[in-house]
């Protein structure tokens, strides 16, 4: 199931159903509180955003404005702006409102019905049991899969859901399906968001969900495992955590998939950027809530760039490689492509797309931002084609 491009439309009704969630879940008086305190901020930026939006683009000259302005459409470059100004101002217990199931599955059903969709050609699953919550996609309930994703989504460790995922999740599986497998099916994980729990509770969940996939899968290397931003940590540190465990040592996945990782959660090269919409202080900020214990911030399983030991990275790499998606212009540019040299150097086969004047998940933003079918699947073809040289 692939939809079009997000319309002000679209918009509208997402703040629609996002306005009764902020109400059940943060509460009338918490959330006028906010807005309360942040009303000078806002008001200043109903001015401030249109204006230096006009500037930029359109009166400064194309090799003065920020690398993502000069590729992206008027549309992107007003959303990213915006998108930019809540992730450094917005509190995570609004933001984790923002994408949670409650708004975000009514926003897909709407999505749907825009397009003349009432049923999804695809059937998703939430999986409940203790420790672990998920959903699972496939196309046919009845049939064992020739192909599993195990997917983690990003947030900070603060907010995000599979369910915000969704429509990206529905595109994947019907991109592999095109791509020839035969029933390829996809585990997205519902970890415990910070402040509810902190680490190690999000890897142990992250270990669940593999043995639930493995439970599934005809074979280990048949599984590619996967994740954006903080979801690639936890996928990172997990294929670290295997290393330390027999058991699971020789049920490597067949392919990682790292699209915008979050590498190392405190570093100096976690730099800001003109054109990304992360901010390198509220990245900390989050990383250190997920850590919890400063006695830990150096801890590879926490914070997987922290690991520089070519023959952990050796064992942890899954067996048929890796394969990055990443934008020149990320904050968390500098260490993913350290992490890729360093993998280089076990011999694994390592490959990346970095997206010039690129920015934060762009392959996920794209298939709601992106202004062609092309555009917006751009970044899922390829890492389905690269799924398909790589698992048969």
């Amino acid at each position: 199931m692939i939809l079009s491009q997000i319309s002000y439309l679209d918009c509208l009704v997402f703040l629609i159903c996002l306005t009764p969630q902020l109400l059940i879940h943060v509460g009338l008086i918490r959330t006028a509180t906010w807005l309360l305190g942040a009303l000078p901020s806002l008001i200043s930026q109903v001015f401030v955003l249109p204006y230096q939006f006009v500037r930029e683009r359109y009166f400064t000259p194309l090799e003065r404005r920020s690398p993502f302005v000069q590729r992206a459409t008027p549309f992107q470059d007003f959303v990213i702006r915006c998108v930019r100004y809540a992730f450094a101002s917005m509190p995570a217990f609004l933001g984790r409102v923002f994408f949670s199931k409650g708004v975000s599955l009514p926003f897909l059903r709407f999505r749907m019905l825009r397009h003349g969709i009432v049923t999804a050609p695809l059937r998703w699953t939430e999986i409940k049991r203790p420790g672990l919550k998920g959903i699972w996609i496939t196309h046919n309930q009845q049939e064992q899969p020739d192909i599993i994703v195990y997917y983690c989504h990003g947030g900070g460790f603060a907010m995000g859901s599979g369910f915000f995922y969704m429509e990206f999740l529905l595109a994947w599986v019907a991109l592999l399906k095109e791509a020839g497998y035969r029933n390829p099916a996809l585990f997205a994980l519902e970890y415990t968001l910070v402040p509810d729990a902190v680490y190690p509770t999000q890897l142990q969940e992250t270990l669940a969900g593999y043995e639930y996939v493995l439970s599934i899968a005809r074979h280990h290397t048949q599984i590619c495992v996967g994740g954006d931003s903080a979801g690639a940590t936890l996928m990172l540190s997990f294929l670290l955590y295997m290393t330390d465990h027999p058991e699971l040592r020789h049920q490597r996945p067949g392919l990682a998939v790292m699209i915008s990782p979050w590498v190392t959660l405190i570093s100096k090269n976690n730099r800001n950027t003109p054109s990304d919409y992360l901010n390198a202080d509220t990245l900390e900020i989050y990383g250190r809530q997920y850590i919890g214990s400063k006695a830990l911030s150096d801890d590879a399983l926490v914070s997987p760039g922290n690991c520089k030991d070519i023959k952990k990275w050796t064992a942890a790499s899954p067996e048929r490689g890796w394969y990055f998606l990443y934008g020149s212009e990320e904050v968390l540019g500098p260490e993913t492509q350290a992490l890729i040299s360093l993998l280089r150097k076990t011999g694994a086969e390592v490959d990346h797309s970095e997206q010039q004047g690129g920015i934060h998940a762009w392959p996920v933003a794209a298939l709601y931002l992106g202004e062609s079918r092309d555009a917006r699947l751009h970044g899922l073809r390829s890492i389905v084609a690269t799924t398909r040289a790589r698992i048969s």
